[in-house]
């Protein structure tokens, strides 16, 4: 397959690197492309320019902009018009690349508000259990409250239900920690052993299934990253439950 027997081959790089041609023009493609070199370096640099704009741009695009995009694909030329003066292949390849550029720029910010969007759904999915689960437990009958001051500053809260066996944990205004430090939670049995009911690097709302019925204290200490099988004393907190 020649540039003499296809004429408009070349005008298909850009297409051609966002997926967008159909199977038999793909095909056609793909086998001037094993014997064009212009075509093979301009697809890679073409490749190169849409990971990088999609990788570069900070703000979401507006809603309405695939829609236009789309709308806009219609009114585009395949060719554009020859210049006096100018051989047509390089016209076309001069003002096409400029096309295609503007056009992976587009599919680039479509396909990056897309992957933002997910985003933002799977965090507000998140959030929503995690309200739930709270309110489950607030709302059960034997749900009790209690406050205590941790030690260098901020407060804990904690929510327990003996019933539900469960507890929600509220941390607020932690002091910073080294980068080698983390915060450590237990809860303290009658017989004084303390279980380990996660870690924290800041602020925290959790909810800790399990662990719950029986104990007598929740805890707070301060320990390496990673946290220890057993707390670090002084703890920074100590909150009675019973």
């Amino acid at each position: 397959m020649t540039d003499q027997t296809e004429p408009d081959v070349h005008t298909l790089t850009g297409p051609y690197v966002l997926d967008a041609l159909p199977d038999d023009e793909r095909a056609r493609f793909e086998a001037h492309l094993a014997e064009c070199a212009f075509c093979t370096t301009e697809v890679a640099e073409l490749r190169t320019a849409a990971v990088k704009l999609a990788t570069q741009v900070s703000t979401p695009p507006p809603p309405a902009l695939k829609a236009r995009v789309m709308s806009a694909i219609e009114d585009v030329r395949q060719l554009p018009p020859v210049v006096a003066g100018q051989p047509p292949t390089a016209v076309r390849r001069r003002i096409g690349r400029r096309s295609v550029f503007a056009l992976a720029a587009a599919a680039a910010a479509v396909a990056l508000s897309g992957g933002i969007a997910i985003d933002q759904y799977r965090d507000r999915t998140a959030a929503e259990r995690a309200n739930q689960q709270v309110a489950a437990v607030l709302a059960q009958p034997d749900a009790r409250t209690v406050h205590g001051t941790i030690q260098g500053g901020g407060q804990a809260t904690v929510v327990v239900s003996a019933q539900a066996d469960k507890s929600v944990v509220v941390l607020r205004d932690l002091p910073e920690l080294p980068a080698d430090r983390t915060w450590q939670l237990w809860m303290i049995d009658s017989g004084q052993t303390a279980h380990s009911v996660g870690l924290a690097t800041g602020d925290l709302t959790q909810v800790i299934t399990g662990s719950t019925a029986g104990m007598t204290a929740f805890g707070l200490t301060i320990e390496p990253t990673g946290g220890s099988r057993t707390p670090t004393l002084p703890a920074a907190a100590m909150i009675q439950l019973a």
